[in-house]
């Protein structure tokens, strides 16, 4: 188990479906399906939360505030700057979870010793963007929402890397990479954070099981002759860390070599003293 070190962000409690969380100074309650115990909620927070997030039973939900809380506030990690606010199904812009591969595509990039171009897609608010550009790489971000992409611009700004060497690109994932191959470029390092279901402009169905396989087929036609690392991020049930790892080990360390480390990624409960699971992340590395 993987689990994010943080300051601005605090899980503090779990019970009964739902989580109790510190985003700075903004308390929120949120609903996680995996959190199936009914402990006591002992910790006074719970009845000083700002807002607390209801599912529907027609599916989406809402926020109901307790509390006056800003529309916006930020919240920091080592030395990037985050502008978080509640939206709809939940969230709230960040994964804190994914801080875990953020430092380790840093700590790779400072080690490389040279110019490093990153391919980011599915991008969502830029964070995997921000921590690379941070590290001294060339990013291209790829989002197919305008307002994620957006939202990452300006968690640029925040952070001070507006002037770093980034594309900011509002764009089909899949058609983006097609494009890139038949162009000859190429990149020596790709994160990935692809959705678990969606549909296309054309009403095609993605389910990630039967699509990642070729996806990831298709992301190594862009990789580098000396490529530096891949990480897969998935929250799809159906996909263990051990099938992810074997992914990355058919498909990518039998061709450069290189290792492949996969596990669960998850967040400390501050008054469990547990880690509650928050997805699984597979990572291949090239050599040295």
């Amino acid at each position: 188990m993987r689990t994010a070190e943080w300051k601005d962000y605090e899980l503090i409690d779990t019970s009964s479906g739902e989580r109790l969380e510190r985003w700075g100074d903004v308390l929120l309650i949120r609903p996680d399906p995996q959190i199936i115990w009914n402990t006591e909620k002992k910790d006074p927070r719970w009845r000083k939360a700002h807002a607390r997030y209801y599912r529907s039973n027609k599916g989406g939900g809402y926020w109901e505030a307790y509390q006056k809380m800003p529309d916006v506030w930020p919240v920091g990690w080592r030395e990037l700057t985050f502008r978080l606010k509640p939206m709809g199904f939940k969230h709230t812009g960040l994964f804190p979870e994914q801080a875990v591969n953020w430092a380790f595509a840093m700590e790779r990039i400072r080690q490389a010793d040279r110019p490093v171009k990153v391919l980011n897609l599915f991008g969502y608010t830029g964070a995997a963007t921000l921590a690379c550009l941070w590290a001294g790489a060339s990013v291209t971000h790829v989002d197919a929402s305008k307002g994620m992409v957006q939202w990452a611009r300006e968690n640029a700004v925040a952070s001070g890397l507006s002037d770093r060497p980034v594309r900011w690109l509002v764009d089909d994932c899949v058609k983006f990479v097609q494009r890139e191959q038949r162009r000859g470029n190429t990149y020596d390092a790709i994160i990935m954070d692809p959705p678990s279901y969606g549909r296309g402009p054309g009403g095609e169905v993605w389910k990630l099981e039967e699509q990642l396989d070729g996806l990831l087929r298709l992301c190594l036609s862009v990789l580098s002759d000396k490529p530096l690392f891949l990480v897969l991020n998935s929250y799809t049930t159906g996909l263990s860390p051990a099938v992810m790892e074997y992914l990355l080990t058919v498909l990518v360390k039998a061709r450069w070599g290189g290792r492949v480390t996969a596990d669960e990624i998850g967040l400390p409960v501050t008054d469990a003293g547990l880690v509650l699971p928050c997805g699984n992340t597979a990572i291949w590395e090239g050599k040295a």
